[in-house]
Order: structure tokens, then C-alpha cells, then sequence
């Protein structure tokens, strides 16, 4: 994989679609489901389902160096791929938080109809179940990991200003002047 060719399409064609609703949790672990839809490269007119979710620390006040732990994420089959991902990012002066963020993968399956049709289902189907939890975001196959790391990223970034206030009080709490 041509890691800089992925991000960059990554970064250009990755959308999301709904974001989680629910706010990730300040004092515990999230655990965030989501939905990535892509246009088949293999069977043109159809829509990869990719569903999984990405446990997500608790932020924390005090991080250690910006050296974020990917697990889950199928880089390739050697560990330097791996290596070579998070150097590429740290490089590029891409810091995320220094949290652990473990990728499952569900399911992969195929929605036999295309990527606007996709879209449109499971954006009424995660609306129909109330689903506040999950989110729907597309991109491209061959580099939805940099896209799942794009939406956590952007959830995490929702959340960054009510979770330093609720660090703060709950070390006020425990730390009475």
C-alpha cells in the first residue's frame, strides 16, 4: 500500500454521512459502531458494507507522547506496515491523541445496489432504529482504514471541549483547594 497515495484519497473522498450522536464517554471506554459504505472496485454498481466499531479510551488530561496505538485496523501482514503508518502520520504532523483505538470489523457484506442507494438505506435504517450510537460515513475501499481513523478522529474532536470541562470538575472534586 502506497501509504501517502491512500491518505491523501482518503482525506479527499472520505464523507460522513451521519456522525454518532451520542457523545463518547468521559470517565470510560466507548465502544463506537459504525457503518462505511464504499463503491465496489470489483463488482461495479454494487457497495461494499464494511460495519464494525473502534473501542476508544478514556480521554485523559495528561497524555504521553503522540504515539497512538491502531489495533485492528489490517494494515497488511508485516508488522513494519504498521510501523510505517504511524511514522507516516507523525510526519506529517497528524497527532492524535495518544489513546488506544481497537478496531473490530463485523461484517463485510455487499449491498447489490449503488453507493447513493446505500447511503440512502442504511441512513434510514440507523434513523428508523433510533440509533444514536453508530455512524455512516463513505469512502474508498481500498483505504477505509484511514477513513474510520478520520471519523474517530472527528468524534473524538466533537467531544474534546465538554470532556476537558468534565476532567476538570471531577479533579476540582477530588482536589478541594
Amino acid at each position: 500500500m502506497d501509504i501517502q497515495k491512500a491518505w491523501t484519497k482518503a482525506l479527499r473522498n472520505t464523507e460522513i454521512i451521519r456522525s454518532r450522536v451520542q457523545a463518547l464517554m468521559t470517565f470510560s471506554e466507548t465502544l463506537v459502531p459504525y457503518v462505511f459504505l464504499a463503491e465496489s472496485e470489483i463488482n461495479q454498481g454494487n457497495t461494499v458494507v464494511r460495519t464494525g466499531e473502534v473501542l476508544v479510551e478514556r480521554p485523559s488530561l495528561i497524555l504521553p507522547p503522540h504515539m497512538p496505538q491502531l489495533e485492528g485496523f489490517e494494515w497488511g501482514p508485516d508488522e513494519r506496515d504498521y510501523d510505517s503508518v504511524v511514522n507516516f502520520l507523525l510526519v506529517r504532523g497528524v497527532s492524535i491523541p495518544s489513546l488506544k483505538y481497537n478496531n473490530k470489523t463485523i461484517s463485510l457484506d455487499i449491498y447489490e445496489g449503488r453507493l447513493k442507494e446505500a447511503i440512502s438505506h442504511y441512513l434510514d435504517e440507523i434513523q428508523i432504529q433510533e440509533n444514536v450510537h453508530t455512524g455512516l460515513l463513505t469512502g474508498p475501499e481500498d483505504c477505509w482504514q484511514f477513513s474510520v481513523i478520520i471519523f474517530i478522529c472527528s468524534q473524538i474532536a466533537k467531544n474534546a471541549d465538554s470532556d476537558i470541562k468534565k476532567l476538570l470538575e471531577e479533579y476540582r472534586k477530588k482536589n478541594p483547594p
